[in-house]
């Protein structure tokens, strides 16, 4: 188990989307402000990152759309079950439509409320998407954790029709 600890990320891919390259010189980059949208799935995470990107838009901030990429234990670490250029492909995808600056982190992991804990700047601004309901989901579970942890989380879900 200790050398499981070591292994928690084993692989981290950056992909860039937006105005700004990966090999851009940071200069005074630090002081912008970090979206950080968690990925939970594709609807969730696209109502997110459209919350996100008028945030930052507003308050000339950037995003960075962080995916813990779960693992199987049955599985070895470094082997995914889905192909990682299949991945890559379908978050470059993702945040194509972004106008705003943003970065993807792709982590293969065991546990991602571990890899969370480690990519995460303490009390990070974070949005997370899911569906507004009465009853407990996986998202707002995930926000609980991150309150609780000392982030600032924004929950971002669609807008009810008013009318019907």
């Amino acid at each position: 188990m200790e050398g499981e600890s070591e292994l928690a990320v084993v692989f981290e891919r950056r992909l860039w989307q937006g105005s700004v390259q990966p090999d851009a010189p940071a200069g005074g980059d630090e002081s912008r402000l970090e979206l950080n949208v968690i990925f939970t799935s594709i609807p969730a995470t696209l109502l997110a990152l459209q919350r996100a990107s008028e945030l930052a838009r507003d308050l000339d901030g950037r995003i960075r759309l962080l995916v813990p990429q779960v693992v199987p234990y049955p599985l070895p670490l470094t082997s995914p079950p889905a192909l990682e250029e299949f991945t890559e492909r379908r978050f470059h995808d993702v945040a194509a439509g972004q106008t705003t600056e943003t970065l993807v982190e792709i982590c293969l992991c065991r546990d991602a409320e571990t890899v969370l804990a480690r990519k995460l700047k303490p009390c990070s601004l974070v949005v997370i998407g899911g569906r507004h309901t009465w009853r407990p989901t996986a998202e707002k579970a995930m926000a609980k954790k991150l309150r609780q942890a000392g982030h600032q989380v924004i929950f971002a879900f669609p807008e009810r029709n008013r009318d019907a």
